[in-house]
């Protein structure tokens, strides 16, 4: 039963739309179909009149509303350039097709599950397949024809796209080491199972204000971006209480980036459960409603403080008082995206690589399964950096696992421009895209790696279609938002502005902001061989090229 607390919250004097100010009226057309019916009933319209009707029998607040808490995005029209992204009605830009989003919480797969996606690109989706930063695969040219089948299929091997979109719970970011790594603080993995059980498809949960983000991790490399996630559960040792979890809670990027703030408490894995219940219900009950643009819980969190936050999980969710707890430490190093061949804490070895940018297929898919089920024992990981893993491999077998992964373009020892590289899905099949990214990450990595071959520092280049920073763009060394203007010719041309020095882990900031300082897409491979060049020029010992951007002069950033 929905609870109903007692304080309510305006913004400059106006109603915020939250449920508990007591009125439900809804304030915006999201707001309007939501309550006029759950977006998880969506599904049996799928499966009884859409797929034997067809595309053009779908109505639009369905199409464009609650067939994404099922994992269906509409695909955007090919040939559409991103001058007209925001000038265009959403039908205008609609292809018949869609992309679909498989969860696959704390990127958990057996071989079994990777050969079934494998098998629906194969099959549904064009050979299509990309590893995203939320630990998901996403397909794309899925007819609404073919939906049905393909549940029914990912449902035989313990697989769901249910609230992988929509305004819900998403997938659930966890370590792709839970439970194998030597150095782990705690095993994230029975919490993401409990919450997946329990929570995931509740009707109680699915009418959120906006999205709803979790990471849950005890990893010391912090490896689920914990800072930007809307609750994260971060492994600590208590020094009373042993190993469980810090909770941080209000983070998120887009266009008003803010880090999540830590409540305080220390979380033992057995609470995880009871606790994200009681924090995704403060959003549900007090998130903000009226605009979508502030319907972040990020929003509520700026304006409560974590104080405040706190006081009311305790008292009028939990009604108990949390442990007090201490603060993670800053991992040791940058690296927190597990690639390379690492030793698992069974005596086996898991193997990770790097995609460029996530881009896979089906028939790559098929055979990475292959080999996690040759040499290893078929289990696989995916990465909050579009990385993927195969674990359980005998010492012995790892150079082969290697060669392998490597001939169907999955380096194990990538070039470090290939390795820090992150891109949106881009005008390709986002409708909200402006200009072209895996495309152009690829061409980027591939000059970089011609023009200086010998770069071995740490150095992440995330490129964004348009300013929701999906590829996370202001927490990267180069981060590229892209745009579009009208050259001197009257040509569109695609631009990216500039963001420099951001990150997560040891040094967490946001990218810093230079005063016009755009650069068109053709010229991005100068511009990164000018900038990283200057950066080991000016470098002073072992500082960070985040460091350096945030002290530099900007002419030297230009």
């Amino acid at each position: 039963m929905t609870q109903t607390p007692t304080r309510p919250q305006r913004q400059a004097g106006k109603a915020t739309g939250a449920w508990a100010d007591g009125d439900r009226t809804p304030l915006n057309a999201n707001e309007e179909f939501k309550q006029a019916d759950d977006g998880l009933n969506v599904r049996a319209r799928i499966e009884e009149v859409y797929s034997r009707e067809g595309f053009a029998s779908i109505p639009g607040e369905d199409l464009r509303g609650r067939m994404r808490w099922w994992g269906l995005y509409t695909q955007r029209k090919p040939g559409i350039d991103g001058g007209k992204t925001a000038t265009l009605d959403p039908s205008e830009l609609d292809a018949e097709y869609f992309m679909l989003r498989v969860r696959s919480d704390g990127g958990a797969l057996t071989g079994e599950q990777l050969r079934t996606i494998a098998g629906i690109s194969t099959e549904f989706a064009r050979d299509t397949a990309d590893v995203t930063d939320r630990q998901n695969i996403q397909l794309h040219w899925i007819r609404i024809e073919d939906v049905p089948t393909i549940w029914e299929r990912l449902e035989a091997v313990g697989l769901t796209t249910a609230e992988a979109c929509g305004d819900t719970p998403r997938v659930i970011l966890g370590s792709p080491v839970a439970g194998i790594a030597a150095d782990e603080v705690i095993d994230g993995t029975p919490a993401v199972r409990e919450i997946l059980e329990r929570y995931i498809g509740d009707p109680e949960f699915s009418n959120l204000p906006r999205k709803f983000k979790t990471a849950i991790s005890g990893s010391p490399s912090l490896d689920v971006a914990h800072e930007v996630n809307d609750i994260s559960f971060v492994g600590v040792v208590h020094p009373e209480h042993g190993p469980g979890f810090d909770l941080w809670v209000g983070g998120g990027l887009s266009t008003n980036p803010m880090f999540a703030q830590r409540l305080g408490v220390w979380v033992p894995l057995d609470e995880i459960p009871d606790v994200w219940k009681g924090v995704v219900s403060i959003f549900r009950d007090h998130g903000y409603r009226r605009l979508r643009n502030r319907a972040r819980l990020k929003f509520l969190m700026a304006d409560w403080g974590p104080e405040k936050f706190r006081e009311v999980l305790e008292e009028e969710y939990l009604h108990r008082t949390l442990v007090d707890g201490p603060a993670p430490q800053a991992p040791s190093e940058h690296r927190r995206d597990h690639v390379g061949v690492h030793a698992q804490n069974d005596g086996l070895y898991w193997v990770g690589v790097a995609p460029v940018a996530g881009r896979v297929s089906g028939a790559t898919l098929a055979t990475v399964a292959d080999i996690a089920e040759r040499w290893g024992s078929g289990r696989v990981r995916l990465t909050a950096h579009q990385k993927l893993l195969v674990l359980d491999v005998p010492r012995a077998k790892t150079r082969y696992v290697k060669a392998a992964l490597a001939k169907i373009g999955l380096p194990a020892e990538p070039s470090e421009w290939r390795r820090g590289v992150m891109a949106c899905t881009g005008i390709e099949f986002c409708k909200l895209a402006l200009v072209e990214t895996k495309a152009r990450a690829g061409t980027v990595i591939a000059e970089m790696e011609r023009r200086l071959p010998d770069f071995d520092l740490p150095f992440s280049i995330h490129i964004n279609g348009c300013p929701n920073s999906c590829a996370r763009t202001q927490v990267a060394d180069v981060g590229l938002k892209g745009m579009v203007q009208t050259d001197d010719d009257g040509n569109l041309v695609e631009i990216f502005q500039i963001h420099l020095g951001g990150g997560l882990g040891t040094e967490p900031q946001l990218a810093r902001k230079t005063r016009a300082l755009k650069v068109r897409a053709e010229d991005l491979p100068d511009y990164v061989e000018r900038i990283a060049g200057r950066f080991l020029e000016q470098r002073d010992g072992s500082e960070s090229f985040a460091h350096w951007a945030h002290r530099a002069e900007e002419d030297d950033l230009r």
